[in-house]
Parts: structure tokens; sequence; C-alpha cells
């Protein structure tokens, strides 16, 4: 089974069909999502038909949450509550309720999926280095996946008694030797790792490998559907960054 795993998409439309395009190069059999497919861009709508085209399995992210009305966006930045409240008022009902419908794992044969953590994945907790990733070993079988925190992380725990979890330095993992792996696949829609290309996960489980690849798009558009939306201009600029 090959899978394609969507970062945050966060309504970035050209990012989405570019990361969509080159995965199904691949022979991708079912495709992922790891949440916050809306906020901060300005296709949100799109971007959820996309999935919903191509019967993608999507996790719950906090800007879907607080789109949804779920959860008080009172602790993210200006910027980004100004994209949420925006971001409701462009959605249709359906939308909404599917936003709401969204659940906070995914369990899958071969793999599963939460936004920021296997542990407490309501509480959308941030998996950015070894300490925070431990939790979620406890949790996940073999192979799980995540995003959240915009900055792709492979972590590992090798066979045997007594294996410490480590990072692994490559964007490719042969899973061979490998009794667990929480890969983190970063974010199509807005990176912030300073590589403004958007980011992917491709597992072949028949293979057992697991890639994180970085996809070329169109930014500049997206740029111009940001600006053009009234949306906050840092929320374009950053785009360019990859920050």
């Amino acid at each position: 089974m090959r899978y394609g795993i969507f970062g945050d998409i966060h309504g970035n439309l050209s990012a989405l069909r570019a990361a969509h395009s080159a995965l199904s190069q691949r022979g991708v059999d079912l495709f992922l999502s790891v949440g916050d497919v809306v906020g901060y861009g300005a296709a949100p709508g799109e971007c959820i038909d996309f999935l919903r085209d191509i019967d993608a399995q999507v996790v719950q992210g906090n800007h879907d949450a607080a789109c949804a009305g779920l959860l008080d966006p009172i602790d993210f930045n200006a910027s980004a509550r100004q994209a949420i409240a925006w971001t409701r008022n462009q959605l249709e009902q359906e939308h909404l309720e599917w936003l709401r419908g969204l659940p906070l794992t995914v369990q899958l044969p071969d793999c599963e999926v939460a936004h920021g953590s296997f542990e407490d994945p309501a509480e959308f907790n941030y998996t950015l280095d070894i300490e925070s990733a431990a939790p979620s070993f406890e949790l996940i079988r073999r192979v799980g996946f995540v995003g959240h925190s915009h900055i792709p992380l492979i972590v590992v725990q090798p066979m045997g008694a007594g294996g410490k979890l480590a990072v692994c330095m490559e964007d490719s993992l042969l899973l061979d030797d490998i009794h667990k792996a929480l890969v983190n696949v970063g974010s199509v829609g807005q990176p912030r790792d300073e590589d403004p290309r958007c980011a992917v996960g491709f597992y072949d489980s028949d293979a057992q490998r697991i890639e994180i690849l970085r996809i070329e798009y169109d930014i500049q558009k997206e740029i111009a559907r940001i600006r053009q939306a009234g949306l906050p201009s840092v929320l374009a600029d950053r785009l360019r960054l990859g920050l």
C-alpha cells in the first residue's frame, strides 16, 4: 500500500494541487491529511472540496476546530485569529459541518495519523524533538504521522530491548531495523523551516520506506490570492520565505 500524507494545508490550493500531482506520480493508493486544512490561506473551501473529491482520510487540526467553533482561538496570534474569522465567513455550512465531524485520530492497518501528538490529541501538542515525540511512542503501534509544527521531523526507535529514540537525519527511512517511527511531515501550505517548498510524506508499506518530499508550487499565485482576499499581509509574505 502506498500512502501520500499531506502536511498542514492551511487553505493553500496551489500547494495542495502540486503536492497531489507529485504524490500521484508515485502511484499513491490512499491520501491522508494530518489536519489544519484551513486557516491562514485564501482557498479554504476549495481545499476541503479537493480532499473530499480524492477520498482522503483527514484528521482535525486546531485551526479546523477553531473555524468549526469547537475551539476558542484566544491563544492564536492576531493574524491567525483574523484568518479564522475570515475563513468562517467564507465557508459554506456543509464545509463547517465537515470540519466539525473530523476525527482527532485515524488508525489504518499500516499506520495512524494525528494532528500534533498521539498523547491527548485534543490538546494539539507539538512534536518538535525527541522529548516531545516520546509520549506518542507509547501509543502508536509502529508508524505514526503528525504535523502541526510545520517543520518536518522523523524520530525512530530501533529494534531491540532498550532501543533509544533518535532523530533520523535523512529525508528517507527504511523500516527494516526500526521498531517504531513517528514522522512529522511538515506543512503543504505554510512551511516554517526556511524552505518555501511544500512538504509531504510518502509511505510505501510494502517496501517499508518512508520519505519526506519537497515540492515546488506557484507561490506567487497564493500570495496574490491572500492579498486579494484582504487577509493579513504577513500571511502572504511568509510563504516566499518559508517562515
